[in-house]
């Protein structure tokens, strides 16, 4: 018995230092990068590795031990920051103008779009991001439409486009479709206000991160597209398909300089995925994310529940002062 955990310890400790070699891969590699979402599981297998190496004892435990150390140190590294920055987050206190965001995937194949749309309400949001909202979730905006009289989408609803609902007047707007994808992963953008309280906010949805391509051209394009706002007040919202813990996002965190306010804040994936024949009873990705420029400061980020969607909604109140 003894010896078949051993094995079996070796094989774990072997696949998690491979991940974890792929994950440091990812600094030179988009592609490779892709081992990175994968984190939280090679740091598992290290773990794992090294409690039944533990539990076996010798002989030969070397291999196992080096290997799940390996895999153990490499991913608690890539996840610790991300860790740390979310326990050092301040509340701040309300000024001149607060608002109250929902970000939100509603998804295409909505199990309860109702009570989706009552949630949200509910909640009584100033601004609402969301994304695939079109297909069997576009019963939700048409039952917002009383509540949220102004709206940014793209025009073909029935490919589950990015929508801006807004209780606050638009004062422009517009949709912008990435090269070479359809409207689905469009950049809904909405600005509110005039003069110094002006501000923008901008949504989107990437694409999956593989294959690389597609999802590294339109975040290129969308670093682009946000960059034509006024940063310091510009508020960036969206399913991004990006854990914290990847080179990529930590590049697009770069190349955006906006403040993310999501920190470690698990929202994919949740509920029943039934094509999957899986239900998660909780969220183990953060790959829903808000970002602010420096005029914000953040009074709460907060997860929603699981509702109809296999996402579940962030929540976020901002404030910032209007004074010079």
């Amino acid at each position: 018995m003894m010896d078949v955990i051993r094995t079996v310890a070796f094989v774990i400790a072997a696949s998690g230092a491979f991940g974890a070699a792929l994950c440091l891969c990812g600094l030179v590699s988009n592609r490779l990068d892709l081992a990175t979402h994968a984190a939280p599981f090679w740091l598992t297998c290290g773990l794992s590795a090294l409690i039944l190496q533990s539990v076996a004892g010798a002989p030969t435990g070397q291999p196992v031990l080096g290997l799940g150390t390996f895999a153990t140190l490499v991913s608690v590294g890539l996840v610790t920051a991300e860790l740390v920055a979310r326990f050092f987050v301040c509340a701040a206190p309300p000024e001149d103008q607060t608002l109250k965001i929902i970000q939100f995937n509603v998804w295409d194949r909505n199990r309860d779009p109702i009570a989706t749309a009552r949630w949200i309400s509910t909640e009584d949001a100033d601004i609402v991001i969301l994304e695939e909202a079109g297909c069997r979730a576009a019963p939700i905006i048409s039952a917002l439409s009383a509540q949220y009289a102004y709206r940014t989408t793209s025009t073909e609803a029935e490919l589950c486009p990015t929508s801006i609902l807004s209780k606050l007047p638009q004062t422009a707007g517009g949709c912008i479709t990435p090269t070479g994808l359809d409207p689905r992963h469009a950049t809904a953008w909405a600005t509110f206000g005039n003069g110094a309280s002006a501000f923008s906010v901008a949504g989107t949805h990437y694409v999956w991160p593989e294959p690389i391509g597609p999802q590294h051209r339109q975040a290129h394009e969308f670093a682009e597209i946000i960059a034509r706002f006024d940063q310091a007040s510009l508020i960036v919202a969206g399913d991004f398909n990006l854990t914290p813990w990847s080179f990529n996002l930590r590049r697009q965190d770069s190349a955006f300089g906006l403040k993310r306010l999501t920190r470690a804040l698990p929202s994919w994936p949740v509920g029943e995925i039934a094509h999957w024949g899986v239900t998660f009873p909780f969220p183990f990705l953060p790959i829903d994310h808000i970002y602010a420029g420096d005029a914000w400061r953040t009074v709460s980020v907060t997860r929603g529940p699981c509702l109809g969607s296999d996402h579940a909604p962030i929540v976020a109140v901002l404030t910032r002062s209007l004074r010079p």
